[in-house]
């Protein structure tokens, strides 16, 4: 088995997306039940197919871009076996001219602190996925603490999807998941609580997203990921804010393949979106420090 260990050019790449999920793995298992899979390719009016982890490698690298890469393990609440994180690291190591693997554990698992160190520890994650909605916690609660000490001792990210999202949209009930367990505003707590953590919010946080932009403004080791949301749609407060005082803690995601960054680097510009001054440590530099790459 190989741990995972970057070999980014740093200088050679053109921006680093943050924000990138493994959707299928190498026999054809899928991270999501085939409902929700259509519902959220309906969403998103997905302009790309459900690509494994060798052809997002090949796709990245031909952008001279780097990516980091997920899944979401949401097996307790959505009873269906996710991508294996161990795989995607190893997957990884054999791209690690350009792909970065983060682990997803569901935090409702009664192992899930051995399932982070050993994904650390032995497959060489840089972070974890945490998807509140999907996997059906409150990131508040108390009872997850011992799991977000864990994360900074091992000393890497906690990524937390926010805000609305398109996966149950449009199913009966939306299917069960509850949008509220991905307010911002209970990130807050876990940044105050784990200083050292280095937290991403992902995506434009509507309908909270002056929640997000509190929480980032206050703890300083909170950061924000514009996943998800094509440019030209972003809340002006959001922009704003990446336009000035949150400069250095803003990054570019896709959430490829639901969004592709082709798309989000031709509707940022169409839309003027970013100061030229300020889009440098978007698309990249703000990334590389926090990930240690530079």
């Amino acid at each position: 088995m190989t741990r995972y260990e970057p070999h980014i050019d740093v200088d050679g790449i053109v921006a680093l997306d943050m924000h990138v999920h493994v959707e299928v793995d190498a026999h054809g298992h899928t991270s999501l039940p085939g409902d929700l899979a259509v519902a959220a390719s309906k969403y998103f009016a997905a302009d790309s197919g459900r690509p494994d982890i060798d052809s997002i490698a090949e796709y990245y690298r031909a952008r001279r871009m780097a990516a980091v890469v997920f899944t979401v393990d949401a097996e307790t609440n959505l009873e269906h076996l996710p991508v294996s994180s161990a795989e995607i690291a190893q997957a990884a190591a054999r791209h690690s001219d350009v792909l970065i693997p983060f682990g997803s554990v569901d935090p409702n698992r009664p192992d899930a602190i051995d399932r982070v160190r050993r994904l650390v520890e032995d497959d060489g994650v840089r972070g974890f996925k945490f998807h509140p909605t999907v996997q059906g916690f409150d990131p508040s609660d108390e009872s997850f603490r011992p799991l977000f000490g864990l994360i900074q001792e091992l000393g890497v990210v906690a990524l937390f999807h926010t805000g609305q999202t398109g996966i149950g949209a449009g199913l009966p009930g939306g299917r069960g998941l509850r949008l509220a367990l991905s307010n911002p505003i209970l990130l807050d707590g876990v940044a105050a609580d784990f200083p050292d953590l280095q937290i991403i919010m992902a995506h434009p946080s509507v309908p909270w997203q002056d929640e997000a932009i509190s929480v980032a403004t206050h703890k300083h080791n909170t950061w924000i990921d514009l996943s998800g949301w094509s440019p030209k749609y972003f809340p002006p407060a959001l922009v704003r804010a990446a336009n000035s005082f949150l400069r250095s803690r803003v990054m570019f995601g896709s959430d490829y393949p639901l969004l592709t960054p082709d798309r989000w680097q031709r509707d940022a510009e169409a839309a003027a979106t970013f100061k030229p001054d300020v889009l440098p440590g978007i698309m990249k530099a703000n990334a590389v420090r926090l990930l240690g790459l530079g």
